[in-house]
């Protein structure tokens, strides 16, 4: 049978670590599972993004790095061997129908069918939201980043990160220990993020700028930042070797309006069991909303069972729900 022909139970569009989950806890359903994510690898935004980055929210963990993150839900996907998904990667979806009980999804590559669909493309494509001063493009991924692949690079260096939120107090936590210096500049004297975070943060040796904007950037031996002062005409001068900058990323969920799927502020509607009000298509993570819903890794992870098991039950009735995780190793 070829590609085009194979019905998959489960197609999960999305190959971020809720995807990731989703796919090995459907392989634990028994599941004939596909996952397609349109990067060249799985990972999502935490590969991409935060690889070095400390997650904090993953049970089990008090902190584990983005990548080590991802290795693991790699290797949670083999092992049900004989249940593993099938992955396609560097692949996009374009369009889902639905003749009887099947989808057909058309995607950059031909044409994959399934019995059922869940989403879980987080916020959609990206792009970091950049300084809005004007300065030497060529100066990125050289002295000015807006994402870490590496975080030996900072070694020994002076660095200034821009932000006042959870990633931007995340970085400067991170870079303190292996950084020489490390300067947190935001617009407030308030920051956004956790309190545990905030707490460590202001008992740490990171010298914080605040309320300062950054006015302009000088590239000689240093990189020069000029700050100015929220609200007044006091600059100041701040020679660094590196600027990270951590204002956020604006996010594009397009792909949930080409599909025509229903949505509510941009966002998939589900029901209790994650469904759409299109009988199949589930949807996972930052994608979707619902009364009470959180952004975060783990209320993704704890999302992806419910779902699963009510496709498994849809499919399969005659199979009985497992009731508790102890049941799942017999």
């Amino acid at each position: 049978m070829s590609e085009s022909e194979h019905i998959y139970d489960i197609t999960v569009i999305g190959g971020g670590p809720v995807g990731m989950f989703t796919a090995f806890y459907a392989g634990m359903r028994q599941l004939d599972t596909l996952v397609v994510e349109s990067l060249p690898e799985l990972g999502g935004q935490v590969s991409t993004l935060y690889p070095e980055k400390m997650i904090r929210d993953v049970a089990g963990f008090a902190g584990i790095k983005g990548a080590q993150l991802i290795d693991a839900l790699h290797n949670q996907m083999t092992v049900f061997p004989d249940f593993a998904p099938t992955v396609a990667t560097n692949e996009e979806v374009t369009a889902i129908t639905k003749d009887g009980d099947t989808f057909t999804l058309t995607t950059t590559k031909g044409e994959r069918k399934s019995r059922s669909i869940v989403v879980a493309i987080g916020g959609g494509s990206f792009a970091p939201r950049k300084l809005a001063i004007d300065y030497d493009q060529a100066l990125e991924n050289q002295r000015i980043f807006y994402f870490v692949k590496n975080v030996a690079d900072f070694a020994g260096k002076t660095v200034a990160i821009a932000g006042g939120g959870d990633s931007a107090i995340d970085w400067a936590l991170t870079l303190e220990g292996i950084a020489k210096k490390v300067y947190l500049i935001h617009r407030r004297d308030q920051f956004r993020g956790l309190e545990s975070s905030v707490e460590r943060l202001h008992q740490g040796s990171v010298e914080l700028m605040t309320p300062y904007l950054i006015d302009g950037i000088t590239n000689d031996a240093e990189l020069t930042l000029d700050l100015k002062r929220v609200k007044s005409e006091e600059h100041a001068n701040l020679a660094v070797d590196a600027l990270l900058v951590n204002y956020g990323f604006t996010a594009d969920n397009h792909a949930l309006r080409n599909w025509k799927l229903p949505l509510d502020h941009r966002l998939l509607k589900v029901d209790e069991n994650m469904e759409t009000s299109i009988p199949g298509i589930y949807g996972l993570g930052d994608c979707i909303t619902y009364p009470g819903k959180v952004k975060l890794i783990a209320a993704g992870f704890g999302e992806a069972p419910t779902a699963i098991n009510d496709i498994a039950v849809n499919l399969y009735p005659e199979r009985r729900q497992p009731l508790h995780s102890t049941q799942l190793e017999h």
